[in-house]
C-alpha cells in the first residue's frame, strides 16, 4: 500500500538490536533499535508513518509485526544486511560520557539492496538515517516531489556525499556527539554551516544534548533556541532519532513549532523505555502551546558557549589515590565540552613531606584558581578535607557548587544544603552543572 505524503512520514534506515550491557543498579535491556526508535516516537506523537528498512533476514518479520503493533502503516524491506547480526552493544545508556557503542562484527557487515525495488513513489516526506547502505542508490526509488531530511549520526564523513539530494532537502539534523560535528563543527560552526547550505535545505537542527538545541532557519538567518527539560535520564539511546522524526512529521505547523514538538517527544523518550508510558506523556505534553512551553523554560547552554565558563574540579586528584569516580566525572565534563580546571594537575602535586614554602605556594595558587573559576564540581572522596574546605570557600564566594558524592560519605548539612546540587548520581550532577552554567549564561546576556 502506498501512503500519501500528507498522511505519513517515511523513515529510511537500519533496524538493529540494541543490547544495553549490565550496569550496577540498572536493568539490562534488549530491544529493537535503529529506526525503530524514531518509529516509537512517531507512534507516541500520534503521527502517521511508514518504514523503509535495511535489516538482517532474521529480523525482518519480527520488526514488521512489532512496528505494525505501533502504528506503522507500511513496512518496506529495502536492504538485507549480511555478514553481521546488526546487534549494538551499549556501554552507557544514559550518555553521561561516551556511550561505548560496539557494532558486533561491523567489519564483516554488508548491505544488499533488494530487488525488485519496493514501491516508494507515493511518499513526499522522507526522513533518512544514513548507515552502511548507499543512500544515493535509494534516491531514484522516490518521486521527484519527495523532500528528504537527514539525521546524521554516523557513517557520513562529509555532507558532500549527499550532494545528489541538493535542492530536494528539507532539513539537515546533526548531534554534537556525531563524528561529523567533531570534525567540522566542534570549535566553531562556520565551516559546517557553509557545507550544510550547499544542500539548500530550509533548516539545520543542531542537537546539543542536555544543553538543548538550536534550529537555524537558512531561509532568513534566524536561530531558535529550544531548551532541554532536564530530568532523570533512563536511556538516551535513540532520543535524537525521535527528535528528528517527530520534527519532520510536524513541519507543516512551521519549523519552530516542529522543533519544540520534536524536543518534547525526545524528552519523554529519555525518561522511559516503555512505549505506552511514552505515548501517554507525549500526548499529555502536546496539550501545551509553544508559548506556554517557552514560559515554562528549560536549560539552554549551546555547545560553543560552554567553554566561556571554567569549572574547578575539587577532589583528591592525587596519583596515589584510588579515584575512578573522580576520573569518570572529569571525563564526563570533558565529553560535554566543559572547561575543566584540575588544580592538582595544573599547579602540581606536592611531594611528601612538603616544605612550608611549597605548601603556602600551592595553597595560594589553588585559591587563585578557585576564585578565577565560575563554578565548582566537587568529588569529596574519603571525606577529603581539602575538598571540603574548597566547597566551603566556593559557597562563601557565591559560586555554584555541584557536589558528587558517589560513596555517600559527606551527607552533612553544610555540604548538602550549601551545594547547588548534592547527589551520589553522576547523571543528576551533570544535569546540575548544565543548569548552573546556563543560569550564569543568562545572567551575562
Amino acid at each position: 500500500m502506498i501512503v500519501a505524503a500528507t498522511e505519513a512520514v517515511l523513515i529510511v534506515g537500519e533496524i538493529v538490536v540494541d543490547y544495553t550491557l549490565p550496569q550496577k543498579g540498572a536493568e539490562s535491556k534488549l530491544r529493537l533499535g535503529g529506526i525503530v526508535h524514531a518509529a516509537r516516537g512517531l507512534w507516541a506523537a500520534g503521527a502517521p508513518y511508514a518504514v523503509a528498512a535495511c535489516c538482517p533476514s532474521y529480523l525482518a518479520e519480527q520488526a514488521r509485526r512489532y512496528l505494525a503493533a505501533h502504528g506503522c502503516q507500511a513496512f518496506h524491506w529495502v536492504g538485507e544486511i549480511v555478514g553481521a547480526p546488526n546487534v549494538m552493544a551499549i556501554g552507557d545508556p544514559t550518555e553521561v560520557s561516551h556511550q561505548g557503542y560496539e557494532d558486533l562484527l561491523r567489519d564483516y557487515k554488508e548491505i544488499v539492496l533488494r530487488e525488485p525495488a519496493p514501491e516508494l513513489f507515493g511518499y513526499r516526506k522522507v526522513v533518512v538515517f544514513p548507515g552502511k547502505y548507499d543512500v544515493c542508490a535509494l534516491r531514484d526509488r522516490f518521486s521527484a516531489e519527495a523532500k528528504f531530511s537527514f539525521d546524521i549520526a554516523y557513517d557520513v564523513d562529509s555532507l558532500a556525499a549527499l550532494q545528489p539530494f541538493r535542492g530536494r532537502t528539507a532539513a539537515i539534523m546533526l548531534s554534537t556527539s556525531s563524528p561529523l560535528f567533531a570534525a567540522q563543527g566542534q570549535h566553531e560552526l562556520g565551516e559546517l554551516l557553509a557545507e550544510v547550505r550547499t544542500l539548500l535545505p530550509e533548516v539545520f537542527l543542531l542537537k546539543e544534548n542536555r544543553g538543548g538545541s538550536r534550529l537555524f532557519d537558512l531561509r532568513d538567518g534566524t536561530v531558535e533556541e529550544v531548551p532541554a527539560v532536564l530530568g532523570q535520564t533512563v536511556n538516551s539511546v535513540g532520543v535524537g532519532d525521535v527528535y528528528a522524526a517527530v520534527m519532520v512529521a510536524c513541519a507543516d505547523k512551521g519549523w519552530i513549532e516542529a522543533a519544540w514538538r520534536g524536543c518534547q517527544a525526545a524528552t519523554g523518550y529519555a525518561q522511559t523505555t516503555y512505549p505506552d508510558d511514552l505515548r501517554r506523556d507525549v500526548l499529555r505534553g502536546y496539550k501545551l502551546t509553544v508559548a506556554e512551553l517557552r514560559d515554562l523554560g528549560g536549560t539552554s547552554l549551546p555547545w560553543h558557549d560552554r567553554q566561556r565558563f571554567s569549572i574547578y574540579l575539587a577532589g583528591p586528584d592525587f596519583s596515589y589515590v584510588h579515584k575512578p569516580e573522580l576520573d569518570r566525572a572529569a571525563e564526563s565534563l570533558a565529553y560535554h565540552n566543559f572547561r575543566v580546571r584540575r588544580p592538582i594537575q595544573e599547579n602540581g602535586e606536592l611531594p611528601k613531606p612538603a616544605t612550608e614554602a611549597a605548601l603556602r605556594r600551592t595553597y595560594q595558587m589553588d585559591v587563585e584558581l578557585l576564585k578565577a573559576c565560575d563554578a565548582v564540581f566537587a568529588v569529596p572522596l574519603e571525606r577529603d578535607p581539602g575538598t571540603l574546605v574548597e566547597i566551603g570557600m566556593a559557597i562563601m564566594l557565591g559560586k555554584p557548587v555541584i557536589t558528587f558524592d558517589p560513596r555517600r560519605e559527606n551527607n552533612n548539612t553544610m555540604v548538602m544544603v550549601g551545594s547547588s546540587v548534592y547527589s551520589a548520581d553522576l547523571d543528576a550532577c551533570l544535569n546540575g552543572t548544565f543548569a548552573a552554567l546556563a543560569k550564569l549564561r543568562n545572567a551575562s546576556a
